[in-house]
């Protein structure tokens, strides 16, 4: 299951906010469609917002590619300018730019350094795939026969190169036989978790139980929850970390609750430049997502609305991190520094 597929001179994305009702992939040319696309949620997810990136520096530099040398430079810093600034939470979108900022110099700088971009761009979206596959190795050595989890929005597949981050856990757990249910948050306003989390347990024929957001509370005191696995946008050094709103929420109920609580991530999402969780920008959405669903109004005209996309959680609520490197415990920021510093 993939939400990416680079075709040699265009980009095709899976729509995901058309899911699960429909099924529909879109031709990308142009850069700047692209920066669209990240900022319209039709591809979402960190990795996968780094992934999408990196393919449309390629294309912009495609689009460059008669320029001389000058005008092709100027042309490439104002894409990436664009596409950094279409969501500016997710690391992972500031680390691809990066990435692909370098190669285009170690390739030459101009118009001969299309194929260095493309190969690096493939390079980042085959790694994130493999490091999914090694994160859902590790974190399914957390799940024990049986588990019942729960999850919030979607760290799955089609978030990601593939395979999935929290999702792969429950993927690779699922093969060993460990999971009897995964309950889904609908994750509110935009209901990821239920337009999109369900839609990629139940193709993977992974038993699944869809809960609204203020029930999961309810589901732990009764004893139906026995730990959390969760995505990860941006980490801070320490190991706060934002993902999308609600966690916070999780995160402290599952603590009162003596409830295992994961987040899971591969190294591309972890800011090592910043301290703490504070410094973590939180992105501000339009305030339509909250007053309307699915294009009906559903709260009075003219109320005030507070619509930010992600929380930032802290470390001390985490019981471990999932990364690609194996399962990190506190204290976190010795742990972090020495695997990835």
């Amino acid at each position: 299951m993939n939400a990416i597929r680079w075709q040699g001179d265009s980009l095709a994305l899976l729509d995901q906010t058309k899911l699960p009702v429909e099924e529909v992939w879109e031709d990308y040319t142009d850069y700047r469609k692209v920066a669209d696309a990240i900022r319209r949620l039709v591809v979402r997810g960190a990795p996968a917002i780094g992934i999408a990136a990196a393919y449309a520096v390629c294309l912009a530099a495609m689009e460059l590619q008669c320029q001389d040398t000058a005008q092709f430079r100027a042309g490439m810093a104002r894409a990436a300018k664009e596409l950094a600034a279409s969501r500016p939470t997710a690391v992972n979108l500031f680390w691809a730019l990066d990435r692909m900022t370098l190669a285009l110099s170690a390739g030459g700088g101009g118009p001969e350094a299309i194929p260095a971009l493309v190969r690096e761009a493939e390079a980042i979206h085959r790694e994130d795939i493999s490091m999914n596959r090694k994160i859902g190795k590790y974190g399914a050595e957390l799940v024990p026969e049986g588990a019942r989890i729960l999850t919030h929005c979607n760290a799955g597949a089609i978030a990601t190169g593939g395979f999935g981050t929290a999702l792969g856990v429950v993927r690779a757990a699922h093969a060993a036989g460990g999971v009897e249910m995964v309950y889904c948050d609908e994750t509110r306003p935009l209901l990821q978790g239920a337009r999109l989390t369900a839609w990629e347990l139940m193709r993977d024929g992974i038993p699944a139980t869809l809960i609204t957001d203020s029930m999961a509370a309810s589901l732990m005191a009764q004893g139906k929850i026995d730990m959390v696995f969760l995505g990860c946008d941006r980490m801070a050094r320490n190991g706060d970390f934002a993902n999308k709103i609600g966690t916070y929420g999780v995160a402290v109920l599952a603590a009162y609750h003596g409830i295992p609580f994961y987040t899971v991530l591969p190294s591309s999402t972890i800011d090592m430049s910043i301290p703490d969780g504070k410094h973590i920008v939180i992105e501000e959405r339009d305030p339509a997502e909250v007053t309307h669903f699915a294009g009906v109004q559903t709260a009075p005209e003219g109320i005030r609305v507070c619509n930010p996309a992600f929380d930032v959680t802290p470390h001390k609520l985490l019981t471990g991190i999932v990364t690609e490197k194996g399962v990190i415990h506190p204290p976190f920021g010795e742990r972090l520094l020495e695997l990835f510093g």
